[in-house]
């Protein structure tokens, strides 16, 4: 089904990526809004669904939960700007096979592209396969865009043997935990490996990314409800915290659940008991918590986002994950062992990066960490066409980072540093806010007009 769905703002660009990607033998539909969009997948179902990140009513990671909530089986390549690229890797774990910055570069974009569809026809073979060893029939199912894998090291610095002991040391307790870490950084693979050395290491490991969780559905996935209980429920569901019984639950991003699903999951942690919605029948559940957020949750209990006792029951022992541009030589250790993977999926045969690529990378900040290590040395290896790729394979984001900081501003030019700390305060902002204006001028103390004043200035 080398089908694709283009869903951009830019018109202009649009009728450019329409017309590339038919002449390569593609059928091209194209949407500029999330709408749009919503209405074109009801429709008709698409291989590959290439959204940009920021659209006039949403971004494309709405688009990607709507496409998992009619259960398809399209897969995702996000678009984005340079500044977004943090959260460009985040939408990598929402579901997202890969992303691109733009400018874009159709090189790059159409092997992607080819790599998608090729990687969907082998799924579907082997499925079929093993239905038909099964004795099963060999009819297509539609299926969510399968999870994209988190693949991590320990590593060899001081930072990365201190986690690697930590985990050994609290993993065969039933203390709960929490990994705090910036985005990409592996904590689910942290949480997975102390699940895995722990006594509980033959039960369930149940994985909940909270920050997908909307208020209304919330309780609903974490406890479970009945048939009828509410507009929507045609069936019991068994919650996630029954789900792990016996075993492990993971709650990612949980900073991001709302103040009234915190009071929910607190007294389950102190009662050991879950009630599905619509049920007077109380569960008993034995699970192990461990938690993770990209926040300071102590700070933000303080400032009362987050409650401060849920924060102290969770709170037994913490582990601070480092950031990929700390943690010195485990660049070259990661890049190794991408490498090897990648050439296994691409069926490759890279030896190794030049000289010049592996100075690009020392000197670029990682805002992605492990994840966006992994995704860029992937695109890399599939991209080059020996077996030493040089810069013409390096990705876009990479080449203006490295442009950047060859024309950083005067250091005694106060004016430019002052606007290059403020850009960058308000690019901050408007991620943890998800690009409410009103909620970033009121975090940054000025008025809506001079948000947009200064977001046009800075070109944001």
């Amino acid at each position: 089904m080398n089908s694709i769905l283009v869903v951009d703002d830019d018109l202009t660009f649009l009728k450019i990526l329409e017309k590339y990607l038919s002449k390569k033998g593609y059928k091209v539909d194209c949407n500029s809004n999330v709408a749009e969009a919503i209405q074109s997948i009801e429709k008709k179902e698409y291989g590959l669904l290439l959204l940009d990140y920021k659209l006039s009513d949403g971004t494309g990671l709405d688009i990607i939960s709507k496409t998992k909530e009619m259960d398809l089986r399209s897969s995702f390549i996000i678009m984005t700007r340079f500044d977004d690229v943090r959260l460009a890797v985040k939408s990598m774990k929402d579901g997202a096979f890969d992303y691109i910055t733009k400018p874009i570069n159709h090189e790059e974009l159409l092997a992607v592209i080819e790599h998608v569809f090729t990687k969907a026809k082998t799924a579907v073979v082997n499925k079929s396969r093993n239905h038909l060893k099964n004795g099963e029939s060999d009819q297509p199912k539609r299926q969510q865009c399968p999870e994209v894998e988190q693949d991590f090291l320990i590593g060899k610095n001081q930072l990365s043997k201190n986690v690697t002991e930590q985990i050994e040391l609290i993993a065969p307790t039933e203390m709960s935990v929490i990994i705090e870490g910036e985005s990409g950084t592996g904590k689910e693979h942290l949480a997975r490996r102390i699940h895995n050395l722990s006594s509980r290491k033959n039960k369930p490991f149940v994985a909940i990314d909270c920050g997908t969780l909307s208020k209304e559905l919330a309780g609903s996935e974490l406890f479970g409800h009945l048939k009828g209980s509410f507009t929507g429920a045609l069936e019991d569901k068994k919650g996630k915290f029954e789900a792990a019984h016996t075993g492990t639950i993971f709650l990612d991003e949980i900073g991001n659940l709302s103040y009234e699903v915190q009071i929910k999951l607190l007294r389950v942690l102190q009662e050991r008991l879950v009630q599905p919605i619509g049920s007077n029948k109380e569960i008993k559940i034995d699970v192990r918590i461990i938690a993770a957020t990209n926040e300071n949750l102590r700070l933000n209990a303080e400032n009362r986002t987050f409650r401060e006792d849920l924060y102290f029951r969770l709170n037994e022992f913490k582990i601070e994950v480092p950031a990929l541009r700390n943690r010195g030589g485990d660049l070259l250790l990661f890049i190794d062992y991408f490498i090897e993977k990648s050439n296994a999926e691409l069926n490759k045969n890279v030896s190794g990066f030049s000289e010049e690529i592996l100075e690009v990378f020392k000197g670029y900040d990682w805002p992605g960490n492990v994840r966006e290590l992994k995704n860029v040395v992937k695109r890399i290896v599939l991209l080059s066409k020996s077996e030493v790729p040089g810069l013409e394979c390096l990705p876009a984001e990479l080449i203006q980072a490295q442009k950047s900081r060859t024309i950083q501003p005067n250091e005694t030019d106060l004016k430019l540093l002052q606007e290059n700390q403020e850009k960058q305060l308000i690019i901050e902002t408007l991620a943890k806010t998800k690009y409410n204006k009103s909620q970033t001028a009121n975090l940054l103390n000025i008025d809506r007009s001079t948000l947009y004043a200064k977001i046009k200035k800075y070109e944001i």
